[in-house]
Protein backbone atom coordinates (compact mmCIF):
# COMPACT_ATOMS: atom_id res chain seq x y z
CA UNK A 1 0.00 0.00 0.00
CA UNK A 2 1.21 3.64 -1.24
CA UNK A 3 2.38 6.19 1.70
CA UNK A 4 1.46 9.60 1.13
CA UNK A 5 4.01 12.12 1.65
CA UNK A 6 1.86 13.64 4.57
CA UNK A 7 1.21 10.36 6.10
CA UNK A 8 5.06 9.45 6.29
CA UNK A 9 5.94 13.04 7.51
CA UNK A 10 2.83 12.56 10.29
CA UNK A 11 4.78 8.94 11.00
CA UNK A 12 8.16 10.19 11.68
CA UNK A 13 6.29 12.82 14.00
CA UNK A 14 4.77 10.42 16.06
CA UNK A 15 7.87 8.55 16.00
CA UNK A 16 9.98 11.31 17.84
CA UNK A 17 6.98 12.39 19.67
CA UNK A 18 6.85 8.72 21.20
CA UNK A 19 10.91 8.95 21.89
CA UNK A 20 10.83 12.25 23.52
CA UNK A 21 7.37 11.77 25.57
CA UNK A 22 7.03 7.70 26.01
CA UNK A 23 4.02 6.34 26.77
CA UNK A 24 3.64 5.35 30.90
CA UNK A 25 4.21 2.19 31.53
CA UNK A 26 0.79 -0.12 32.28
CA UNK A 27 -0.25 -0.25 36.11
CA UNK A 28 1.05 -4.11 35.85
CA UNK A 29 4.67 -3.04 33.87
CA UNK A 30 4.70 -0.44 36.92
CA UNK A 31 4.11 -2.89 39.81
CA UNK A 32 6.63 -5.10 38.37
CA UNK A 33 9.27 -2.56 38.59
CA UNK A 34 8.09 -1.06 41.78
CA UNK A 35 9.01 -5.53 43.36
CA UNK A 36 11.78 -4.54 41.82
CA UNK A 37 12.73 -1.73 43.57
CA UNK A 38 12.21 0.92 41.41
CA UNK A 39 10.90 3.34 44.10
CA UNK A 40 10.10 6.20 41.65
CA UNK A 41 7.69 3.26 40.17
CA UNK A 42 6.17 2.77 43.43
CA UNK A 43 5.55 6.61 43.64
CA UNK A 44 3.65 6.67 40.38
CA UNK A 45 1.70 3.68 41.79
CA UNK A 46 0.32 5.65 44.85
CA UNK A 47 0.52 9.23 43.92
CA UNK A 48 -3.15 8.82 42.77
CA UNK A 49 -4.35 7.16 46.22
CA UNK A 50 -2.39 9.65 48.52
CA UNK A 51 -5.45 12.14 48.89
CA UNK A 52 -7.62 9.78 49.86
CA UNK A 53 -5.40 7.80 51.86
CA UNK A 54 -4.67 10.59 53.52
CA UNK A 55 -8.30 11.94 54.65
CA UNK A 56 -8.80 8.02 56.00
CA UNK A 57 -6.19 8.53 57.75
CA UNK A 58 -7.42 11.85 59.59
CA UNK A 59 -10.66 10.22 59.88
CA UNK A 60 -9.34 7.66 61.93
CA UNK A 61 -6.59 9.92 64.02
CA UNK A 62 -8.91 12.81 64.01
CA UNK A 63 -5.73 15.01 63.03
CA UNK A 64 -4.23 16.38 60.14
CA UNK A 65 -0.64 16.11 61.76
CA UNK A 66 -1.34 12.69 63.12
CA UNK A 67 -2.65 12.17 59.27
CA UNK A 68 0.58 13.22 57.85
CA UNK A 69 2.55 10.50 60.42
CA UNK A 70 0.31 7.68 60.09
CA UNK A 71 0.49 8.03 55.86
CA UNK A 72 4.21 8.24 55.91
CA UNK A 73 4.77 4.92 58.20
CA UNK A 74 1.74 3.29 56.00
CA UNK A 75 3.44 3.97 52.30
CA UNK A 76 6.96 2.77 54.28
CA UNK A 77 5.49 -0.18 55.35
CA UNK A 78 4.32 -0.75 52.07
CA UNK A 79 7.16 -0.07 50.37
CA UNK A 80 9.10 -2.57 52.53
CA UNK A 81 6.10 -5.12 52.12
CA UNK A 82 5.49 -5.28 48.54
CA UNK A 83 7.02 -8.32 47.75
CA UNK A 84 3.89 -9.92 49.64
CA UNK A 85 1.37 -7.79 47.56
CA UNK A 86 0.43 -11.05 45.37
CA UNK A 87 -2.53 -9.09 43.37
CA UNK A 88 -5.61 -11.00 44.17
CA UNK A 89 -6.93 -8.01 44.95
CA UNK A 90 -6.62 -4.06 43.58
CA UNK A 91 -3.30 -2.27 45.02
CA UNK A 92 -6.31 0.27 46.62
CA UNK A 93 -7.66 -2.23 48.76
CA UNK A 94 -4.33 -3.44 50.12
CA UNK A 95 -2.93 -0.12 50.64
CA UNK A 96 -5.72 0.52 52.41
CA UNK A 97 -5.00 -2.41 54.55
CA UNK A 98 -2.09 -1.23 55.40
CA UNK A 99 -3.10 2.13 56.38
CA UNK A 100 -5.43 1.19 58.56
CA UNK A 101 -4.02 -1.48 60.41
CA UNK A 102 -1.00 1.66 60.62
CA UNK A 103 -3.79 3.82 62.15
CA UNK A 104 -5.19 1.40 64.45
CA UNK A 105 -1.53 0.89 66.32
CA UNK A 106 -1.74 4.47 66.78
CA UNK A 107 -5.00 5.01 68.13
CA UNK A 108 -3.85 2.43 70.19
CA UNK A 109 -0.88 4.37 71.37
CA UNK A 110 -2.45 7.85 71.13
CA UNK A 111 -6.36 7.02 72.22
CA UNK A 112 -8.86 9.50 70.88
CA UNK A 113 -9.36 13.11 70.52
CA UNK A 114 -11.47 15.32 71.99
CA UNK A 115 -13.52 18.99 71.45
CA UNK A 116 -14.47 21.07 74.59
CA UNK A 117 -17.72 19.52 74.01
CA UNK A 118 -16.71 16.14 75.33
CA UNK A 119 -15.09 17.60 78.94
CA UNK A 120 -17.89 18.98 80.50
CA UNK A 121 -20.52 21.57 80.38
CA UNK A 122 -20.95 24.65 78.30
CA UNK A 123 -20.34 28.23 80.53
CA UNK A 124 -22.72 30.59 80.94
CA UNK A 125 -20.19 33.79 79.67
CA UNK A 126 -16.70 34.89 78.84
CA UNK A 127 -15.48 34.42 83.05
CA UNK A 128 -16.37 30.66 83.19
CA UNK A 129 -14.40 29.79 79.34
CA UNK A 130 -12.36 27.10 81.43
CA UNK A 131 -8.23 27.18 80.88
CA UNK A 132 -6.10 25.50 78.25
CA UNK A 133 -6.81 21.67 78.54
CA UNK A 134 -2.57 21.22 77.78
CA UNK A 135 -2.95 17.05 78.43
CA UNK A 136 -5.87 16.82 75.95
CA UNK A 137 -5.28 15.31 72.70
CA UNK A 138 -7.73 17.82 70.61
CA UNK A 139 -9.27 17.18 67.32
CA UNK A 140 -7.65 19.56 64.76
CA UNK A 141 -8.90 20.84 61.30
CA UNK A 142 -8.59 18.94 57.92
CA UNK A 143 -7.83 20.96 54.18
CA UNK A 144 -10.30 19.53 52.17
CA UNK A 145 -8.98 21.00 49.33
CA UNK A 146 -8.93 17.52 46.05
CA UNK A 147 -11.43 15.67 48.01
CA UNK A 148 -14.45 14.78 45.81
CA UNK A 149 -18.01 15.23 46.71
CA UNK A 150 -19.31 11.88 45.24
CA UNK A 151 -18.98 8.90 47.57
CA UNK A 152 -15.94 7.05 47.04
CA UNK A 153 -17.65 4.06 45.47
CA UNK A 154 -21.04 2.06 45.02
CA UNK A 155 -21.92 0.66 48.15
CA UNK A 156 -20.62 3.80 50.32
CA UNK A 157 -23.27 5.63 52.21
CA UNK A 158 -21.53 8.86 52.91
CA UNK A 159 -19.87 11.38 50.88
CA UNK A 160 -16.23 11.83 50.56
CA UNK A 161 -16.52 15.89 52.05
CA UNK A 162 -19.38 14.50 54.23
CA UNK A 163 -17.18 12.45 55.81
CA UNK A 164 -14.36 14.73 56.66
CA UNK A 165 -17.30 17.33 58.39
CA UNK A 166 -16.52 17.92 61.89
CA UNK A 167 -19.68 16.34 63.77
CA UNK A 168 -18.71 13.47 62.13
CA UNK A 169 -15.10 13.12 62.85
CA UNK A 170 -15.68 14.20 65.94
CA UNK A 171 -18.61 11.05 66.28
CA UNK A 172 -16.00 8.22 64.97
CA UNK A 173 -13.48 9.61 68.01
CA UNK A 174 -15.76 7.78 70.75
CA UNK A 175 -15.64 4.71 68.61
CA UNK A 176 -13.11 2.06 70.05
CA UNK A 177 -10.29 1.76 66.87
CA UNK A 178 -11.84 -1.44 65.65
CA UNK A 179 -15.29 0.13 65.45
CA UNK A 180 -13.94 3.00 63.47
CA UNK A 181 -12.12 1.34 60.96
CA UNK A 182 -15.02 -1.28 60.67
CA UNK A 183 -17.71 1.61 59.59
CA UNK A 184 -15.17 3.75 57.61
CA UNK A 185 -13.96 0.85 55.49
CA UNK A 186 -17.71 0.02 54.72
CA UNK A 187 -19.68 3.24 54.86
CA UNK A 188 -17.56 5.72 54.48
CA UNK A 189 -15.07 3.70 51.59
CA UNK A 190 -17.68 1.11 50.25
CA UNK A 191 -15.86 -2.55 50.97
CA UNK A 192 -17.58 -5.66 51.62
CA UNK A 193 -17.77 -7.17 54.92
CA UNK A 194 -15.35 -9.87 53.97
CA UNK A 195 -13.32 -7.21 52.81
CA UNK A 196 -12.94 -5.40 55.96
CA UNK A 197 -12.61 -8.85 57.49
CA UNK A 198 -9.22 -9.50 55.75
CA UNK A 199 -8.05 -5.74 56.21
CA UNK A 200 -8.42 -6.49 60.01
CA UNK A 201 -7.82 -9.73 60.66
CA UNK A 202 -10.98 -10.82 62.11
CA UNK A 203 -14.23 -12.52 61.14
CA UNK A 204 -17.12 -11.48 59.12
CA UNK A 205 -19.32 -12.19 62.16
CA UNK A 206 -16.71 -9.52 64.42
CA UNK A 207 -17.09 -7.18 61.76
CA UNK A 208 -20.87 -7.40 61.37
CA UNK A 209 -20.82 -6.77 65.10
CA UNK A 210 -18.54 -3.50 64.91
CA UNK A 211 -20.62 -2.04 62.59
CA UNK A 212 -23.69 -2.33 64.43
CA UNK A 213 -22.41 -0.81 68.00
CA UNK A 214 -20.64 2.15 65.57
CA UNK A 215 -24.05 2.33 63.59
CA UNK A 216 -25.69 3.38 67.31
CA UNK A 217 -23.07 5.40 68.37
CA UNK A 218 -22.52 8.01 65.42
CA UNK A 219 -26.20 7.94 64.94
CA UNK A 220 -26.98 9.61 68.73
CA UNK A 221 -23.64 11.96 68.09
CA UNK A 222 -24.30 13.01 64.28
CA UNK A 223 -27.29 15.95 63.08
CA UNK A 224 -29.71 13.98 61.09
CA UNK A 225 -28.73 17.13 58.16
CA UNK A 226 -24.84 16.70 57.38
CA UNK A 227 -23.43 20.03 56.13
CA UNK A 228 -23.12 19.14 52.53
CA UNK A 229 -27.33 18.72 52.66
CA UNK A 230 -27.78 21.87 54.52
CA UNK A 231 -25.23 23.70 52.42
CA UNK A 232 -27.03 22.72 49.29
CA UNK A 233 -30.16 24.41 50.35
CA UNK A 234 -27.93 27.76 50.34
CA UNK A 235 -27.35 29.27 47.45
CA UNK A 236 -23.59 30.85 46.85
CA UNK A 237 -24.68 34.31 47.48
CA UNK A 238 -26.26 33.61 51.00
CA UNK A 239 -22.91 31.45 51.42
CA UNK A 240 -20.44 34.46 50.91
CA UNK A 241 -22.45 37.10 53.03
CA UNK A 242 -22.78 34.94 55.81
CA UNK A 243 -18.68 34.17 55.73
CA UNK A 244 -17.88 37.96 54.73
CA UNK A 245 -20.51 38.78 57.56
CA UNK A 246 -18.61 37.25 60.33
CA UNK A 247 -15.10 38.27 59.40
CA UNK A 248 -16.39 42.21 59.11
CA UNK A 249 -18.04 41.78 62.03
CA UNK A 250 -15.33 40.45 64.09
CA UNK A 251 -12.82 43.25 61.97
CA UNK A 252 -15.10 46.14 62.91
CA UNK A 253 -16.73 44.78 66.43
CA UNK A 254 -19.98 45.05 65.35
CA UNK A 255 -21.79 42.89 67.75
CA UNK A 256 -25.27 43.68 65.85
CA UNK A 257 -24.00 42.57 62.51
CA UNK A 258 -22.62 39.09 64.26
CA UNK A 259 -25.65 38.38 66.61
CA UNK A 260 -27.55 38.55 63.37
CA UNK A 261 -25.17 35.80 61.60
CA UNK A 262 -26.36 33.32 64.59
CA UNK A 263 -28.88 30.71 65.21
CA UNK A 264 -30.65 30.78 68.70
CA UNK A 265 -28.63 28.07 69.85
CA UNK A 266 -25.16 28.63 68.24
CA UNK A 267 -22.07 27.00 69.98
CA UNK A 268 -18.62 28.66 70.33
CA UNK A 269 -15.95 26.54 71.20
CA UNK A 270 -11.94 27.45 71.05
CA UNK A 271 -9.70 24.30 71.58
CA UNK A 272 -7.04 23.90 73.36
CA UNK A 273 -9.34 25.60 75.38
CA UNK A 274 -11.61 23.85 77.63
CA UNK A 275 -14.32 26.20 77.66
CA UNK A 276 -17.28 26.39 75.40
CA UNK A 277 -20.35 28.63 74.88
CA UNK A 278 -23.98 27.30 74.24
CA UNK A 279 -26.85 29.86 72.99
CA UNK A 280 -26.55 32.82 71.70
CA UNK A 281 -26.77 34.98 74.71
CA UNK A 282 -23.84 32.92 76.36
CA UNK A 283 -22.05 33.44 73.09
CA UNK A 284 -22.60 37.13 72.06
CA UNK A 285 -21.30 37.40 75.74
CA UNK A 286 -17.80 35.91 74.97
CA UNK A 287 -18.24 37.93 71.78
CA UNK A 288 -17.88 41.18 73.30
CA UNK A 289 -16.07 40.37 76.14
CA UNK A 290 -12.92 38.62 74.04
CA UNK A 291 -12.82 39.06 70.09
CA UNK A 292 -14.94 41.97 69.35
CA UNK A 293 -12.60 44.48 71.92
CA UNK A 294 -9.98 43.65 69.46
CA UNK A 295 -12.52 46.24 66.79
CA UNK A 296 -9.66 46.96 63.93
CA UNK A 297 -6.93 44.38 64.79
CA UNK A 298 -8.27 41.14 62.83
CA UNK A 299 -7.82 40.22 59.79
CA UNK A 300 -9.54 37.33 57.55
CA UNK A 301 -9.15 35.36 55.06
CA UNK A 302 -11.87 32.62 53.48
CA UNK A 303 -11.44 28.88 53.31
CA UNK A 304 -12.67 25.57 53.34
CA UNK A 305 -12.29 23.24 55.67
CA UNK A 306 -14.09 19.85 56.94
CA UNK A 307 -16.32 20.71 53.88
CA UNK A 308 -17.62 23.60 55.73
CA UNK A 309 -16.74 27.18 55.13
CA UNK A 310 -14.40 28.58 57.85
CA UNK A 311 -11.79 31.99 58.08
CA UNK A 312 -8.61 31.79 58.86
CA UNK A 313 -7.96 34.54 61.37
CA UNK A 314 -4.70 36.92 62.14
CA UNK A 315 -4.51 39.26 64.85
CA UNK A 316 -2.14 42.20 64.63
CA UNK A 317 0.90 41.90 66.71
CA UNK A 318 2.40 45.16 67.46
CA UNK A 319 6.24 43.99 68.27
CA UNK A 320 5.55 41.80 65.00
CA UNK A 321 4.55 44.39 62.89
CA UNK A 322 2.29 42.24 61.12
CA UNK A 323 -1.39 40.19 61.51
CA UNK A 324 -0.22 36.84 62.84
CA UNK A 325 -1.95 33.70 62.39
CA UNK A 326 -4.48 33.24 65.36
CA UNK A 327 -7.04 30.80 64.29
CA UNK A 328 -8.97 28.81 62.12
CA UNK A 329 -12.66 29.22 62.58
CA UNK A 330 -14.76 26.14 61.19
CA UNK A 331 -18.40 27.16 60.57
CA UNK A 332 -21.59 24.87 60.85
CA UNK A 333 -24.33 26.17 58.77
CA UNK A 334 -28.02 25.78 59.05
CA UNK A 335 -30.59 27.42 57.40
CA UNK A 336 -28.35 29.90 56.07
CA UNK A 337 -27.19 31.09 59.48
CA UNK A 338 -24.24 29.68 61.96
CA UNK A 339 -24.90 27.37 64.66
CA UNK A 340 -21.60 26.60 65.31
CA UNK A 341 -18.21 28.35 65.75
CA UNK A 342 -15.21 25.69 66.38
CA UNK A 343 -12.07 27.79 66.54
CA UNK A 344 -8.91 26.03 66.66
CA UNK A 345 -6.50 28.26 68.13
CA UNK A 346 -2.52 28.24 67.16
CA UNK A 347 -1.06 28.90 64.32
CA UNK A 348 0.39 25.26 63.10
CA UNK A 349 -3.34 24.88 61.89
CA UNK A 350 -2.34 27.42 59.20
CA UNK A 351 0.29 25.27 57.41
CA UNK A 352 -1.55 22.38 56.08
CA UNK A 353 -4.41 24.96 54.52
CA UNK A 354 -1.16 26.73 52.55
CA UNK A 355 -1.82 29.98 54.61
CA UNK A 356 0.64 32.33 55.37
CA UNK A 357 1.70 32.35 59.17
CA UNK A 358 1.24 36.39 58.72
CA UNK A 359 -0.44 38.99 56.89
CA UNK A 360 1.72 42.29 56.13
Amino acid sequence: MAVRSGDSRRGAESSVVSEVFPAPPEPDAELDLARAGDDAAFTRLVEPLRRELHAHCYRMLGSTHDADDALQEALLRAWRGLGRFEGRGSLRSWLYSVATRTCLDAVRHRGRRALPMDLGPSGDGAGSGGGQGADVAWLGPYPDAGLAAAPAGPGARYEQREAVELAFVAALQHLPGNQRAALLLFEVLGFAVAEIAGIMGTSTTSVNSALARARRVVARKVPAVSQQQALRKIDDVRLREVVTGFATALERGDADALVALLTEDVTWSMPPMTGWYAGREAAMDFAVRVPLTSCGAWRHLPLSANGQPAVGCYLWDGAAGAHLAWSVNVLTLRDGLISAITSFVGAEHFRPFGLPGSLA
